[in-house]
């Protein structure tokens, strides 16, 4: 089967969760079918970006969106009623590239991920297309909407609004649809959400398995630090939480590791708290940690970042919403917190009883390794493809 994959982003290197997904999700397609995948960039791309993806693809096509394009497109959007993010990334002159492609390679069956890419292939009618929404983005606005200052609130809720309509479309639309999570699944605002079938996110085991490393630090973040979801649960861990953790562990540390710390991330740097950057190997900051400690607010999705730590036993603090999304037994498989004082109370619980620390990543462990391998989370998403 030929097999034509289009992205918002070249899949390289594997910051962000949506090049992580990509990444494997072309790998494990291409030990069954020929590849070709075509991925837009609005800014340079890893000097080995190709190189990394002709390991897995028969063709690799970049497409570079000037910047006048993407202004352009965001009004244009304002003006169709389109999800902004569908302008940004939408181009008339990548519209024909991609049309082009089309005919010359014929594929079998056209994998979209992401709706802002679903514009693209709107129109194509003889070939069977599948849609991965990876997270309910609808929502991922509505609960920032709910965050921002009162004379940027408009502005997601506008977002929101056009997202919900056009995921609601696009399901009517697309022949097959995916998405990360049960949780996410059911925010589409649509009476057939249940056809939509949940393709899991992985974790690579060869990497994130646990190994013995000096403990430099009581507790780790990770993630895209540009990212505002991620932003908002820094600046809440550094603000809000490690305060009161202070008063009963002084000298408790902090490290924030993750590509693109924003100015925000970055003025968080203190005597007890680091702000990494890129690191060559993350799993190394997961090794030196004592606690994960991830208080998503406003995220939807399933997040990579507790699946890896988990998976290298290291006992995991999170959020309701987040734990929801991996199925994780609270209390067992990882602790959840809702507010800041039971935030500094369970790391502190679990900075001054190793044992039950060292039962909740063991735990956590087992239930990632049972559940989260990326071949069997992957499998449904292929099976839907052979399926046509």
């Amino acid at each position: 089967m030929k097999i034509l994959v289009i992205l918002s982003r070249v899949p390289y290197p594997l910051e962000k969760g949506d090049k992580l997904r990509a990444y494997h999700h072309l790998r494990l397609l291409s030990q069954r079918h020929e590849v070709v995948v075509v991925a837009l960039a609005d800014e340079p791309i890893h000097p080995d970006a190709r190189s990394q993806l002709m390991r897995f693809c028969s063709e690799c096509h970049v497409i570079h969106l000037p910047w006048i394009s993407r202004l352009i497109n965001l009004v244009a959007a304002s003006f169709r009623g389109i999800p902004f993010s569908s302008g940004y990334f939408y181009w008339k002159s990548a519209q024909r590239e991609i049309e082009a492609i089309i005919e010359r390679y014929r594929p079998d069956h056209i994998y979209c991920q992401l709706t802002r890419m679903s514009e693209y292939v709107r129109s194509v009618q003889d070939i069977p297309r599948t849609l991965d929404y990876q997270d309910a983005f609808s929502t991922a606005f509505e609960r920032r909407a709910q965050r921002e200052a009162w004379h940027s609130r408009w502005l997601f809720k506008v977002e929101q609004k056009r997202l919900e309509r056009y995921e609601a479309r696009m399901l009517d639309e697309f022949e097959n649809c995916v998405i990360i999570s049960t949780q996410d699944r059911d925010c589409i605002r649509h009476r057939d959400r249940g056809k939509i079938v949940v393709v899991p996110n992985g974790v690579d085991f060869e990497r994130f398995r646990p190994r013995e490393m000096e403990k430099k630090y009581d507790l780790l973040f990770t993630g895209n630090m540009a990212y505002p979801p991620n932003v908002e649960s820094a600046v809440f861990l550094v603000n809000q939480v490690l305060p009161l953790v202070w008063k009963q562990v002084t000298q408790a540390k902090l490290a924030i590791v993750g590509a693109t710390p924003s100015e925000r991330v970055q003025s968080l740097t203190g005597p007890n708290v680091r702000v990494t950057g890129w690191v060559d190997d993350i799993s190394e900051y997961y090794a030196q940690a004592k606690v994960f400690v991830a208080p998503m607010l406003i995220n939807t999705g399933l997040q990579n970042k507790l699946l890896e730590a988990m998976s290298m036993q290291l006992p995991c603090v999170t959020s309701q919403l987040a734990s929801n999304a991996m199925g994780g037994m609270p209390g067992r498989d990882l602790v959840v917190c809702s507010d800041p004082d039971q935030y500094a109370a369970a790391i502190v619980d679990l900075l001054n009883d190793p044992a039950k620390a060292a039962r909740i990543a063991v735990a956590g462990s087992r239930l990632v390794r049972d559940r989260y391998s990326w071949n069997s989370a992957t499998q449904p998403l292929i099976d839907l493809i052979e399926r046509g």
